[in-house]
């Protein structure tokens, strides 16, 4: 069982650690470095790679902490899991195609007008992906941190 133990760390810090990066360090600097079209175009394909790397390391974790912990203790843990794997599937099935939509609809982010339909709806979808992106990472961090 302590295989499964190691597994279940090691996806969970994957997960984490990759979601740290990507939201914390590499999207703020490609927006910094880039156009806003160009910084736009990169993230965009970075995130259907990047939401199912999220899946399959909460697939992974969830499986060795249901083995490991045979469903009983864990709870938490087991909880937290599934909370993020239902964000993060709610994030590659629902929002992202979504926003990929929009984003091949708007010419270019740069001379659309802010207050342009499209603009808004996508603003909307951004704030949501957003709150579930720190959502995960919340998680990710608490299990790390749980004993």
């Amino acid at each position: 069982m302590k295989y499964y133990d190691m597994i279940y760390r090691l996806a969970v810090a994957l997960w984490a650690g990759g979601t740290a990066i990507f939201t914390l360090l590499l999207t703020p600097v490609l927006f910094k470095t880039e156009s806003r079209d160009t910084a736009a175009r990169i993230v965009g394909n970075l995130f259907p790679v990047y939401f199912r790397w999220g899946i399959a390391c909460g697939l992974v974790a969830l499986l060795c902490r249901l083995i490991s912990r045979g469903g009983g203790s864990g709870k938490a843990q087991i909880f937290i899991l599934a909370a993020m794997l239902a964000i993060a599937s709610f994030q590659a099935l629902y929002v992202e195609p979504k926003a990929a939509d929009l984003k091949r609809q708007i010419v270019s982010f740069e001379t659309t007008p802010k207050d342009h339909p499209l603009r808004r709806e996508f603003s909307k979808l951004h704030g949501v992906s957003a709150m579930c992106n720190l959502t995960v990472l919340t998680g990710g961090v608490v299990l790390v941190l749980l004993p």
